[in-house]
């Protein structure tokens, strides 16, 4: 059965044996965190996740604008004033912020320990020598979720991904074990100093033997581009087009994208090679 088969049948398999499966089993088949299953489409205030949605959208075209920007871009298409100061909190609440040189761009826990960015003068030269990863907003008419994917910096292979509607950190280590698990230990990892990524146990998936932990420079727009370039492509070419009803209906599309993206769509960085040439073939070379 292909990937995106498969995807859709665990979302399927939600519908089917939710009054039967247990929450745990219910979370395997969807390949999601747990806690997304106890999402219910409660009403919402639809303004806020109108206006929501559309920061994502100009966010996504302009990254490098800050809350001030998006505010003014805001008032022309909604033909009407937005409190700079709600745009700034809607922001925290999605996890973005602007790519530029800044003060205090990213706020880690305090009590969690921050690793330096290692990766000035690499450049990613076979498989599993340096993996990305960032959580980005999926929006949903009434609602939305928050999607984290680890890449391999070299092939852009999609190692592994998950969906959460909170920014805990558990679906975040559950995807970081997944690719592991299926693909080994690359030599870097390499993200933002979120909290998520810098919480404890998060730091413990990692064998630091074999892999060392880089996380994003402060200021520094550089430092994770391939992972916000699949953010765009993402958006661009599956979310902006789509509707998705609930988190079920995003993890089998989503899902679907990711299949496409490994092993159908050519990229013109790898000679027109899909990811999946690149990182298998390159791999067994190497």
């Amino acid at each position: 059965m292909s990937e995106s088969l498969s995807v859709r049948q665990k979302a399927n398999n939600l519908v089917e044996y939710s009054s039967r499966l247990s929450l745990t089993s219910q979370a395997d088949n969807l390949g999601i965190a747990r806690q997304s299953l106890y999402y219910q489409p409660v009403p919402v205030n639809q303004q806020e996740i109108d206006i929501k949605n559309q920061i994502d959208e100009i966010y996504t075209k302009w990254p490098f604008y800050g809350y001030r920007k998006i505010t003014n871009e805001l008032a022309k298409i909604r033909k009407e004033a937005t409190n700079h100061k709600r745009v700034s909190r809607y922001m925290r609440e999605m996890g973005l912020q602007a790519i530029y040189p800044g003060p205090k761009t990213s706020i880690p826990n305090s009590q969690h320990k921050i690793f330096p960015y290692l990766l000035r003068n690499i450049t990613a030269k076979f498989p599993n020598h340096i993996w990305g990863t960032n959580i980005t907003y999926i929006r949903m008419p009434r609602g939305f979720v928050y999607l984290v994917a680890f890449m391999d910096w070299f092939s852009r292979f999609v190692l592994s991904w998950q969906i959460s509607i909170s920014l805990e950190d558990d679906f975040v280590i559950q995807a970081a074990q997944e690719a592991l698990s299926r693909y080994g230990n690359p030599d870097y990892s390499n993200q933002d100093q979120g909290s998520q990524f810098t919480s404890n146990d998060y730091i413990a998936v990692w064998d630091q033997d074999h892999t060392k932990i880089s996380m994003d420079g402060r200021g520094r727009c550089m430092d994770n581009i391939f992972t916000e370039r699949l953010w765009r492509s993402l958006k661009y070419e599956e979310v902006y087009l789509k509707s998705y009803e609930n988190p079920a209906e995003a993890v089998a599309q989503i899902g679907a994208y990711f299949e496409f993206y490994n092993y159908q769509r050519s990229h013109q960085s790898l000679g027109y090679k899909t990811p999946a040439d690149v990182y298998f073939t390159e791999r067994n070379v190497s």
